[in-house]
């Protein structure tokens, strides 16, 4: 076989941060797929179970969705019996339930092994770097 040809597309930034999530995504979900979610939900849980009664939008905040992607997925995992919502006026709480607390141990695991993965095909100070460059480019490009 040949050697991997560098994309036309790879000095455009767009492109890249496409390519990367895409890469990152398929990786997420394999490390979450043990969990019986894809990485998003377990994402969203996984905030859930650390501040229990966390209202949607400092959901969307913590996550950086919007919060229309936030009430999708918030319906999913409610569908699946994991979190539940209450409402405290024109207030909506969102919580853990024991069967979704239950699952912590094993989201956290593979939060791990997502880390482990990617950390040890970059290098750990790479990936530190990376992941602190991608963030403030990101904070930039929002404004």
């Amino acid at each position: 076989m040949g050697e991997k040809k560098d994309s036309t597309y790879c000095g455009c930034l767009y492109y890249s941060a496409s390519a990367l999530a895409r890469v990152m995504t398929r990786m997420a979900d394999e490390s979450f797929a043990p969990t019986g979610l894809s990485s998003s939900l377990a994402l969203l849980l996984m905030t859930v179970h650390k501040r229990p009664g966390i209202q949607p939008c400092g959901i969307s905040e913590q996550m950086q969705l919007s919060p229309s992607t936030i009430t999708r997925l918030v319906e999913k995992l409610e569908h699946k019996g994991l979190i539940e919502r209450q409402s405290e006026g024109r207030t909506t709480r969102v919580y853990p339930t024991s069967v979704g607390s239950g699952l912590s141990a094993s989201i956290e695991e593979a939060w791990k092994k997502l880390y482990a993965k990617y950390s040890g095909l970059l290098g750990e100070e790479k990936s530190r770097e990376l992941t602190a460059a991608i963030y403030e480019a990101s904070r930039r490009l929002e404004g």
